[in-house]
């Protein structure tokens, strides 16, 4: 036993002087977690976590969130321990350009990261909703003699993470669903790069947890690699809650800078390494590691490798005892392009809030693999999947999911059930309460995650509510971001236009919905491609009027003032520019001529981003204030949004030189 001990000490020394050489290397990082937190990470990786290392996507692994993940080090010297694909040279090119051991972990760029991580609290959430998925899928899928679902959730974490408010909207929300299978380290160290975090983080976090919902195990001194097993084994025996463990650690620890902001976020210099490991008596070489360490490590990983192989015996024995969910398994975990029966349609005016309720409702009797939420909004959003249970502790295949008002952890959340894998999720809001998830939605994009986001309440079209409930420019912000489309479609068709290319999608899709009625123009197949003919004129246009959503129907009724004065307009909907980009230039052309310099582009929210399709002469109406509270129809015209004032534009860009 000494002898084991022993050995796992040189493996967690290992970790934190590997770690700590990449950094000084690097000369840019933060090393003081990787001494910290690594007994707590090695012992996991050693004694408890599920993985594969001969296939790190193995659907059925535990999962391991660095909530924390500016100790992005700590994770790839485990990895490369753990025989993944992180070799030597990785290390010693930590935060090079093009190397796979960027600053923070990414998600598709190293194997074995499960997520992306660096926007701290964000992990947290992320790792909720990947015990969720893990919950779902196990209720759908498992039956008595076959758990082919069954893996923990782990997640580590730093008083920083804690600071940031997302942690207890997803703690709550984890506590209040009792995600037994969901165990959150939090490495406690009271230093942030500031100083001492009691200047401004003094609660009590333990009775915190406990508040929340979760068992709270405590490991006074994270050395203590018994009590850290002790503590992990009670973590998984508790399935009606989640645990989060404390454990008491020293930044920096064996460093000369340890326990004070200093070690937090700067590498170590040449001197101050070498009296790090005069402390930890390491004398090998710079990345290397004593062979009884190497040996020890891939022993454990290739020992690791057969749960997987035991895993494929039990789900061949299940695909012969219940060969329909054996093939509904797969067919969840496939990515194949899917194309939903759908049969409603709308005739008449309606919102297109309400247009998305029937859309997502007929798309969900043929994807069963789709979950729908909200933060509380799903009346008014109408995201709600009709005749399907609410996901509980008592009932863990329902498919609508009670968020609570909190659209950060909710979109985070979403994040991880996209990342766990076999389910597609949506997740709705007002448009304006978009601001409170960016940094999630930012992330979704930045690990191209399919998530789809309805934003229902689109524009100052929301009326009474007043400016606070009034989108102006999270339009254009959302625009900004790359690797997401976003939506405004003008009716039912092009929001069912929206939904099919965000199944389908490889990306974030936001679909942005009014609240007022809106025309059928049920024209939206050419919406697949982001922008088309609406209305056309007879031979080459006079002028081309282009806008989204609301604003679609005003220009229509704009080309119907110019044909009477003689001026031939065309009406253009836009409902993605990303889509309308990706298109040929044969394409383009045929729906915005280069030739056709007269234009008008017409949307209630922020001119930015409009310049593009305007071109040199073309006039923009748009929203360059805030809104105000009033009936939507006198906001309007107040603010020029009519078919008069676009017929106007009209004549001035025909008219100008």
């Amino acid at each position: 036993m000494a002898q084991e001990t022993n050995i796992n000490q040189k493996c967690i020394d290992a970790v934190r002087i590997l770690s700590a050489e990449a950094i000084t290397k690097a000369n840019s990082g933060h090393p003081g977690i990787c001494f910290g937190a690594a007994p707590a990470a090695f012992t996991l990786f050693s004694d408890f976590l599920k993985f594969s290392c001969k296939n790190p996507k193995w659907e059925n692994r535990d999962r391991f969130i660095l909530s924390a993940g500016h100790g992005s080090m700590l994770l790839y010297s485990l990895l490369h321990l753990f025989n993944f694909n992180v070799t030597k040279e990785d290390l010693k090119n930590f935060r090079q350009f093009g190397s796979k051991t960027p600053g923070h972990p990414e998600y598709g760029v190293t194997d074995g990261v499960d997520c992306s991580t660096g926007p701290l609290g964000q992990g947290i959430a992320n790792a909720v909703g990947i015990a969720l998925a893990e919950a779902y899928l196990g209720a759908k899928f498992n039956r008595a003699g076959f758990k082919v679902v069954n893996h923990y959730t782990y997640a580590l974490c730093g008083d920083g993470c804690l600071e940031e408010g997302i942690s207890y909207e997803a703690c709550s929300f984890a506590g209040t669903q009792k995600l037994g299978k969901l165990i959150l380290f939090y490495d406690k160290n009271d230093i942030s790069i500031e100083g001492d975090t009691s200047t401004a983080f003094s609660e009590n976090t333990a009775m915190r947890f406990a508040a929340l919902g979760w068992q709270v195990l405590e490991v006074s001194d994270v050395n203590d690699t018994q009590k850290l097993r002790n503590a992990i084994t009670d973590a998984q025996r508790e399935e009606n809650m989640p645990t989060v463990i404390i454990c008491k650690s020293q930044i920096g620890y064996g460093t000369p800078l340890a326990g004070s902001a200093a070690i937090h976020g700067s590498p170590l210099s040449a001197e101050q390494l070498k009296l790090t490991k005069d402390f930890y008596n390491w004398n090998e070489q710079p990345f290397d590691v004593p062979e009884a360490v190497r040996y020890h490590c891939h022993r454990i990983a290739e020992e690791k490798c057969k749960a997987e192989d035991d895993w494929k015996v039990i789900f061949e024995k299940y695909a012969a005892e219940y060969p329909e969910l054996a093939r509904e398994y797969k067919e969840y975990f496939e990515n194949r392009e899917i194309k939903p029966s759908v049969t409603a349609g709308a005739d008449m005016p309606e919102a297109t809030r309400i247009s998305g309720g029937k859309a997502l409702n007929e798309i969900a009797k043929s994807v069963a693999n789709l979950l729908s939420g909200s933060a509380d909004l799903s009346p008014s959003t109408k995201t709600d999947l009709k005749g399907e249970d609410w996901f509980s502790p008592e009932n863990r295949t329902g498919r609508n999911i009670h968020f609570g008002i909190r659209e950060h952890a909710m979109a985070a959340i979403c994040n991880g059930i996209a990342l766990h894998g076999g389910l597609k999720v949506v997740c709705s809001t007002f448009f304006t309460f978009s601001d409170y998830m960016k940094g999630a939605m930012r992330m979704s994009a930045i690990m191209k995650l399919p998530v789809i986001y309805v934003l229902t309440h689109d524009s100052i079209g929301v009326g009474e509510d007043g400016p606070t409930h009034e989108p102006v420019e999270q339009l254009a912000a959302l625009r900004a971001m790359p690797d997401i489309n976003v939506f405004r479609p003008c009716d039912y068709s092009e929001t069912l236009s929206a939904y099919i290319s965000a199944l389908n999608g490889d990306c974030p899709t936001a679909i942005v919905l009014s609240r007022q009625n809106l025309t059928q123009f049920n024209k939206g197949g050419n919406a697949l491609k982001g922008g088309y003919t609406v209305a056309d004129c007879r031979e080459k246009p006079d002028v081309l009027l282009i806008a989204t959503g609301s604003e679609v129907e005003l220009c229509a009724q704009a080309k119907a003032l110019l044909e009477k004065d003689g001026v031939k307009a065309r009406v253009v909907s836009l409902p993605c520019f990303e889509l309308f980009d990706r298109q040929t230039e044969k394409y383009k052309q045929s729906v915005i001529p280069t030739e056709v310099k007269a234009r008008v582009c017409v949307e209630a929210a922020s001119p930015l981003g409009w310049r593009e399709y305007a071109g040199d002469k073309g006039k923009i109406i748009a929203m360059t204030t805030f809104g105000l509270s009033g009936d939507y129809k006198t906001l309007y015209k107040h603010f020029g949004f009519t078919a008069e004032n676009i017929a106007k534009n009209a004549k001035n860009s025909l008219n100008s030189k």
